[in-house]
């Protein structure tokens, strides 16, 4: 499987711009080459691609399980966890705090 990036020079980075060092980083990562030896995710991710409607293809597509999987592994790479909220997760999802 052969992986191509194209990255373009951007005049006006945004909050949501990834770094092409982060995207190099994603076109590396073989759990994602393994996600995308499935057909479905493939399909899924072409779909998206051509839609006339994108956003409306990305919340059908979040719906599904296997999309969700590659989202927070493509997440995990260009957004790394902060190691102190992953805790806090844990501690809140343990009930150490109240919502009260």
């Amino acid at each position: 499987m052969q992986v191509c990036i194209v990255c373009q020079q951007l005049t006006e980075n945004t909050e949501d711009t990834v770094a092409p060092e982060k995207l190099l980083q994603l076109a590396h990562s073989e759990e994602l080459k393994n996600l995308l030896y499935n057909p479905h995710l493939r399909n899924f991710l072409q779909a998206i691609d051509v839609a006339p409607n994108a956003w409306k293809a990305m919340q059908a597509a979040m719906q599904e399980p296997l999309f969700l999987e590659f989202a927070d592994e493509c997440l995990k790479i260009v957004e790394p966890p902060n190691v102190e909220e992953n805790l806090i997760d844990e501690e809140f999802m343990a009930g150490k705090y109240s919502t009260n």
